[in-house]
């Protein structure tokens, strides 16, 4: 079979998932998508869409034998990739098996693997203990886009006993975890895996501006510091290692202290909002192509290629409460690079993490004056959304 021409299901419609869909259809295949949503970006736009919420893990099952795909690609959420791991069970290329997607995945198992191999992670505490180490941060084992997540900064059994019950409300599972909160700075590290071994490796500062626990600022790091980039890629490599993990992209984020990294998340896909579009607009490297090839059982492309080093920042432009939309006034001139609007005028927007008017990606002359943009909007000077 000619693998050109190969019929694809790429598993979600959401808009950060739309430069997969065009890799794919850019390498010249049939490319499908399916979502619950029909009013999503693909949804609309792609020739061959599936009303079926791939969650449903049966119904994607009979889909994909149905109708005879040649490759699955997940897309930009947890969710696409654990279906796809329940329906692949190693028959497509690229997707790990259930097991090791929920080691990967599962806040509590991932935790169990991480003490095996000593691998540096916040201190686990008991709510039920006397002697908690405050600050605590407070999270469902199973939720994204910071849903569930409360800290705790000092004693507070009725602020602590509510907690809980958000956390095992924003969980699948009810299951949380209570672990110590640390103080730091919030990176992400992208690298691609060949044989175990990090061979490409991008590092991103990540802020939040509305929401404490909603990243919508990022911006690539180039020269990040040398223990930094020793510490992750030894603990990548690591886990990847012990859980034999194939060709493709790793995903994570740590805290910084300074001194040492701390992992608080991990996977296997492209972080959303698209983060891919950072990266590529930064360092034009074909971040996503490389993304999708594991998944078409092709090599990388490029991979040793040196890349470019453009100052671009991104960020989601996003409410603190729900208000309604009308225009954005900007306080500084900006460089716009890009913009995917996500809202219109006359949209109610609703408060992080459920509701953004957009997301821009500005071009500044210099990484000093790109710290400098960076910095603004993090103060939330830079604009003001108008209802």
């Amino acid at each position: 079979m000619d693998r050109f021409m190969a019929k694809v299901l790429l598993v979600d419609t959401n808009f950060a998932s739309a430069p997969i869909f065009s890799v794919l259809r850019r390498l010249g295949h049939d490319v499908h998508v399916i979502g619950s949503n029909p009013n999503d970006c693909l949804a609309k736009s792609a020739k061959s869409f599936w009303n079926i919420d791939y969650s449903d893990t049966e119904a994607l099952s009979d889909l994909v034998e149905k109708e005879g795909f040649d490759y699955l690609v997940p897309g930009c959420t947890d969710r696409s990739y654990k279906s796809c791991a329940i329906v692949s069970q190693g028959r497509f290329p690229g997707i790990e098996s259930p097991d090791i997607e929920h080691g990967m995945h599962n806040k509590e198992k991932f935790r169990a693997i991480a003490e095996k191999l000593n691998l540096p992670i916040p201190e686990t505490q008991n709510h039920n203990s006397k002697s908690l180490d405050y600050p605590v941060i407070i999270k469902p084992v199973d939720s994204f886009s910071g849903r569930g997540i409360t800290v705790i900064k000092n004693r507070n059994k009725k602020l602590l006993d509510s907690a809980i019950e958000l956390a095992r409300k924003n969980s699948a599972t009810e299951e949380y975890l209570l672990e110590k909160f640390i103080s730091g700075e919030l990176y992400s590290h992208s690298a691609f895996l060949k044989n175990k071994t990090a061979i490409k490796n991008f590092f991103v500062k990540e802020d939040s501006t509305v929401n404490s626990f909603v990243v919508d600022t990022s911006r690539v790091i180039f020269s990040p510091p040398p223990e930094m980039q020793r510490q992750i890629i030894n603990a990548v490599e690591k886990l990847a290692r012990y859980l034999r993990l194939k060709d493709g992209l790793i995903h994570s984020q740590f805290i910084w202290d300074g001194c040492n990294i701390h992992l608080i998340d991990r996977n296997r896909r492209i972080a959303g909002d698209l983060y891919s579009q950072l990266i590529e607009l930064s360092t034009g490297h074909p971040y996503v192509e490389n993304y999708v090839r594991p998944f078409l059982d092709m090599p990388y492309k490029n991979i040793e290629d040196s890349d470019t080093r453009i100052p671009i920042m991104r960020h989601t432009v996003s409410v603190s409460k729900e208000q309604n939309f009308n225009h954005i006034s900007f306080k500084e001139s900006l460089n716009l690079e890009s913009w995917v609007a996500l809202s219109s005028a006359g949209d109610r927007i609703k408060a992080s993490p459920d509701g953004s008017v957009g997301i821009l990606f500005a071009r500044a002359n210099s990484q000093a004056d790109l710290l400098s943009l960076y910095e603004a909007t993090i103060r939330r000077q830079l604009y003001e959304v108008v209802g």
